[in-house]
């Protein structure tokens, strides 16, 4: 996807596409952090004393690894949402000018928060067994990192999937918006059919990708699949439809 050229990115075809392989990163990103135990102490604030940092060992890394990208311009891009937007230096490469692709938004959409509660809270104690490596708490960090974007990236993608949905429909979700017609809304951007094939798909997915095809015993799954299916529809699936409606609940607002 070509965010220089808006008429790609806003196409709902293109962007059917992008999501579906974002779910091939997310499943095998999963994949990796299920490796490991559940490693508690890396997400408790304290848990690992670090000098002039109040959070976890995990914010830390991320919020260290967020400060590199940024100098090398990750976050200029339209589709990154950073965890930690107050602490990032400016870019050392030269900015990119993008065109206007998203209305601009008053709170600027950011649910990182969330999606860092729900992956801690539900998601790493459903995939992963109980107990602690210390020797592999780096390595665990590093797998929660790449859950945690890959999950964020394609959660607040959804802001391109309600501009591509109001120019689809102009004058219906014009109607809504300016009623303020927040049901309305939500059954606009809903296709239950969808959804559903989405779950399916996820499942042959995680079975089919967490699966050694050279063992005899099919039966060892490398992550839960039922728990990443659960995943998207409890959490993936509402958080997207949630930024999608707060989007265009500001779509008509003067810039």
């Amino acid at each position: 996807m070509d965010f220089l050229k808006p008429e790609t990115v806003l196409n709902l075809q293109n962007i059917r596409e992008v999501l579906v392989r974002m779910e091939d990163t997310i499943l095998f990103n999963l994949i990796e952090r299920a490796k490991f135990p559940q490693q508690k102490t890396i997400y408790i604030s304290g848990g690992i004393d670090i000098p002039g940092f109040d959070g976890s060992f995990v914010e830390w890394l991320l919020r260290e690894e967020e400060i590199v990208h940024a100098k090398a311009r990750r976050y200029e891009s339209p589709d990154e949402i950073p965890y930690f937007p107050d602490d990032l230096p400016d870019p050392v490469l030269p900015r990119i000018s993008y065109p206007p692709i998203l209305h601009p938004h008053p709170n600027k959409l950011n649910m990182n928060d969330k999606i860092k509660y729900f992956y801690i809270h539900d998601i790493v104690p459903k995939i992963c067994p109980k107990g602690e490596q210390k020797e592999n708490f780096g390595s665990t960090s590093l797998c929660d990192i790449s859950c945690l974007r890959s999950l964020s990236r394609r959660i607040h993608f959804g802001r391109f999937v309600a501009e591509a949905k109001f120019k689809s429909e102009p004058e219906r979700m014009t109607e809504l918006i300016n009623n303020k017609d927040v049901p309305g809304l939500e059954g606009a951007i809903t296709n239950s059919a969808v959804e559903q094939q989405i779950l399916e798909r996820l499942k042959k997915k995680a079975l089919g990708y967490g699966t050694d095809p050279s063992q005899p015993n099919q039966s060892l799954q490398k992550v839960d699949a039922d728990a990443v299916v659960e995943m998207y529809k409890n959490w993936v699936i509402p958080l997207t439809k949630d930024i999608e409606v707060a989007y265009l609940l500001h779509r008509l607002d003067e810039e």
